[in-house]
């Protein structure tokens, strides 16, 4: 006999496979006063400047401590171990304090000038990156002349962007 068209059962659909089950929908979560005052303090520029330039001369204090010890002296064959060790120790103290100076400036500078134009412009996007790079590079290079400084903010702009594409923290 042919099937009634009022049947209590659904005709099976093409695609029978179960549906994946959605996550279920979380409550939004308010931030407590103890997470709202973390947020307003670091949103200072000071306080971000500050920590970006003591991050900035950690990072120098390792890189010279790194590149100090790489530096072999001229005249090493004609120098003790107990000379070439004191030389060594010298020279890599001399390079980790330049470095996490120079470090350490560099990112005050960055920092502060990204916040000040961030805050300036109310967006947070790639002009203020390239123009924190452009204000970084001229600075550390103004003592070379206009021409240097030019260069410097050129070239830590693209640097900058670079960096800024490559961890892509703007969307």
């Amino acid at each position: 006999m042919a099937s009634s068209p009022d049947s209590s059962e659904p005709a099976p659909s093409p695609s029978t496979s179960p549906q994946p089950e959605k996550p279920p929908i979380e409550p939004i979560r308010l931030p407590t006063v103890e997470e709202i005052k973390g947020q307003d303090i670091w949103n200072n520029c000071a306080v971000r400047s500050v920590v970006s330039g003591v991050m900035g001369g950690g990072l120098g204090l390792f890189m010279g401590l790194f590149l100090g010890a790489l530096d072999n002296p001229l005249m090493q064959e004609e120098m003790s171990a107990k000379q070439q060790f004191i030389y060594t120790a010298k020279q890599m103290g001399r390079r980790s304090f330049s470095s996490a100076k120079t470090f350490a400036v560099m990112g005050v500078i960055f920092s502060a000038a990204e916040c000040i134009v961030e805050k300036a412009r109310a967006k947070h996007d790639t002009t203020n990156t390239v123009v924190a790079g452009c204000v970084t590079g001229g600075a550390l290079s103004a003592k070379g002349g206009p021409k240097a400084a030019c260069m410097g903010c050129a070239g830590f702009a693209t640097f900058s962007v670079l960096i800024e594409k490559f961890l892509d923290r703007h969307d």
